[in-house]
């Protein structure tokens, strides 16, 4: 049986929620309060067998990014499963500096294959574990925000902050 802990950090964003597993490593987490809408970025056979309510190291990362330590959010500890292109992804979207989004265009070139566009773009949607591995910081060609699980008007603060830094 798998376990896996959930907690709710309130930010200036709304609530923040981190799911983690047995070695507090974030499996999940975005801006919401549901605990449906967390474990629906898993799939069905990912999903924990019990959730508990209860603390995680991550959440002190959450409120030091917030009061604007860009940075205490680089070591926090993940735990993804996808294909070796959505991992390298994934270790890619962490190397992106606060405050220097890249573009998909970018993004994909970044990761040595200047015309996956599609692949990073889908990289970045399939992320679930967001702001610790920053998919925010991905925009459109023409700088625009594009989606976001989470809404643009997370991702729109997000950039703001960053840019502010």
């Amino acid at each position: 049986m798998t376990t896996a802990t959930l907690q709710f950090v309130d930010t200036p964003d709304g609530a923040f929620a981190i799911l983690a597993d047995a070695d507090d490593r974030v499996i999940v987490s975005g801006w919401t309060d549901d605990r449906d809408a967390v474990l629906a970025r898993l799939r069905p056979d990912r999903r924990p067998d019990r959730v508990i309510h209860g603390d995680t190291a991550a959440a002190e990362a959450v409120r030091a990014y917030y009061g604007g330590d860009l940075a205490a959010i680089d070591d926090v500890e993940v735990a993804q499963n996808g294909t070796t292109l959505q991992l390298a992804g994934w270790r890619g979207l962490r190397r992106i500096e606060p405050g220097a989004p890249l573009t998909y265009t970018g993004f994909a070139a970044a990761l040595g294959s200047p015309t996956a566009v599609r692949a990073a773009a889908s990289i970045c949607a399939r992320n679930a574990v967001a702001l610790f591995v920053p998919c925010h910081r991905v925009l459109r060609g023409d700088g625009t925000m594009g989606g976001f699980a989470w809404g643009t008007e997370v991702k729109r603060s997000l950039l703001a902050r960053e840019a502010a830094a």
